[in-house]
């Protein structure tokens, strides 16, 4: 393997041990992560003749957020031809919008395909990343003391990845079962129990719909109601799936035609533009007065906030749940948590034997999730101390030959992630071909040009809807968003499509 393991432990997984390794006839690359990201990249390098990479995955198997998310209901929300390596469409989706499974299945097809398996180690968190001038190295350390050396790292540690439990006062206390969406426990029944929800985001709305016929009552706990579109959810017939094996060509129309509909819905979805927002707004009005026949249930679920100022939902059958008999939409906010249920604001005790928190995930939009050192002993905390920045999202001035996937403010907030997920790749692995073909120590972006980069970026954010007024997790403690691109998946592809070395403080190795 290429990783130089500075302790000289056995590798995991390991086709030789990079301990011996020789750091003039290979270039020692790390990822850092084992989802969408780190498996594409990995595949990108191979396919450029790139061996001499290792992945670094600190769970037992590869999948990120489709590995950990298997509660039941769960799915993507984006059509499965785009939320899917363009390289590698999959004519075998089994519906519109693939389940959670699925898409771990098709991770895994890839690693098989591609023989990652050599270059993975699992059970590998790293938990720190220090950067050596004089070698043009980083210095990983995983969570059990081992050091590896990588002279550039992919950092693809996802954002969709650690739970979220809300701050209510006496969550321990509670004597019944306690689930996150993002860790479900299969062994736990749900059946004949009393269930309270707490969360009405993208994970509830799926969730919900799943287990509303099998509880004796479900307690939904709603802080803000949400836009909800139909879904149009439909399966995929034997007969189509028979054409995308025979014809690809049809598999790559759809794909382009999905990313189509979802660059035209750009504008609708992304501008601070009331009455582009009432014609998606009118849809969902629409959506709700078809699912709910209560005027006053219909009030509950209607939001007071601007289309697209939070995340969008979709689903066909997540308003309708709310007309069975034994679910309950609760509004009040919620007081504690006790021994024997929730407690609201008026007082009211809601019994349950298990609560289910569908409150998302610690999304980390203003820090990294690992301590990092850069040039001179710059850490990263102290570079975002102001809210996290990069160049074009993946580059950070200070931290060389360091490149992120989804960094800061390249989210998309109308379309597939993987489209911005491949065009960072691409970035990443050329600019790696560069360090290695120009026998370069070390390039880092230079502050002037990030500087520049997020000037003009946060000031096209107050045209945005997300801006707009409503509270969201796009928002950090600064009132900026740090989290979202404003702006077409086809512009932001074109800006990152070339590696500009002018952009980037260059230091080669000095030679006797």
């Amino acid at each position: 393997m290429a990783i130089h393991n500075s302790s000289h432990h056995p590798p995991q997984a390991a086709s030789q041990d990079p301990s011996t390794t020789d750091a003039g006839n290979e270039f020692p690359i790390a990822i850092i992560g084992s989802g969408f990201s780190g498996i594409g990249a990995a595949v990108q390098l191979k396919k450029a003749g790139i061996e001499s990479f290792t992945i670094f995955e600190r769970a037992g198997e590869i999948g990120g957020t489709w590995r950990d998310n298997t509660y039941p209901g769960a799915a993507c929300d984006v059509p499965s031809h785009v939320y899917s390596y363009s390289s590698e469409p999959n004519p075998d989706w089994s519906s519109k919008f693939a389940c959670a499974s699925e898409i771990q299945a098709y991770l895994l097809r890839i690693v098989e395909k591609y023989d990652l398996r050599p270059h993975l180690r699992l059970n590998a968190p790293i938990t720190s990343a220090a950067f050596n001038e004089l070698e043009g190295a980083w210095t990983l350390e995983v969570a059990d003391g081992r050091r590896f050396r990588a002279r550039a790292v992919v950092a693809a540690m996802g954002g969709l990845i650690d739970p979220s439990y809300p701050d209510i006062d006496g969550v321990e206390s509670f004597a019944g079962q306690s689930i996150h969406t993002a860790r479900w426990n299969h062994d736990y029944e749900l059946g004949g129990k009393r269930v309270a929800v707490i969360g009405t985001g993208a994970s509830a709305i799926q969730v919900i719909p799943a287990i509303a016929g099998k509880v004796a009552k479900l307690s939904v706990f709603q802080r803000t109601p949400a836009w909800v579109l139909p879904r149009g959810e439909k399966s995929i017939r034997a007969q189509t799936k028979a054409r995308y094996r025979r014809y690809p060509f049809l598999m790559r129309l759809v794909r382009w035609s999905q990313f189509l509909f979802s660059e035209l819905m750009g504008p609708l979805i992304m501008l601070n533009a009331p009455r582009l927002s009432r014609v998606a707004e009118s849809a969902c009005e629409k959506h709700l007065e078809n699912s709910v026949a209560s005027p006053e249930l219909r009030a509950k679920l209607h939001p007071d906030f601007q289309f697209g100022c939070k995340r969008i939902l979709i689903s066909d059958d997540y308003l309708s749940t709310f007309e069975r008999d034994n679910v309950e939409l609760v509004t009040d906010g919620i007081r504690e948590i006790n021994r024997s249920g929730i407690v609201t604001n008026d007082g009211a005790l809601h019994e349950v034997d298990a609560i289910v928190y569908a409150t998302g995930f610690d999304v980390a939009i203003t820090h990294a999730p690992i301590a990092i050192k850069g040039l001179g002993g710059l850490d990263i905390s102290a570079a975002w101390r102001d809210g996290a920045e990069a160049y074009k999202g993946i580059v950070v001035a200070g931290f060389p030959n360091w490149f992120v996937t989804m960094g800061p403010n390249t989210g998309p907030g109308h379309t597939s992630v993987l489209i911005y997920t491949e065009a960072q790749i691409r970035y990443i692995v050329q600019a790696i071909r560069k360090l290695i073909a120009q026998d370069i120590r070390y390039m880092t972006v230079r502050r002037d040009v990030q500087d520049r980069y997020n000037a003009r970026l946060q000031g096209r954010m107050k045209y945005t809807v997300w801006e707009s007024g409503c509270k969201s997790w796009y928002l950090s403690e600064d009132g900026k968003n740090h989290a979202l691109y404003p702006g077409f998946a086809s512009e932001y592809r074109a800006r990152i499509r070339r590696v500009t070395m002018s952009d980037f403080d260059i230091t080669h190795f000095e030679h006797a």
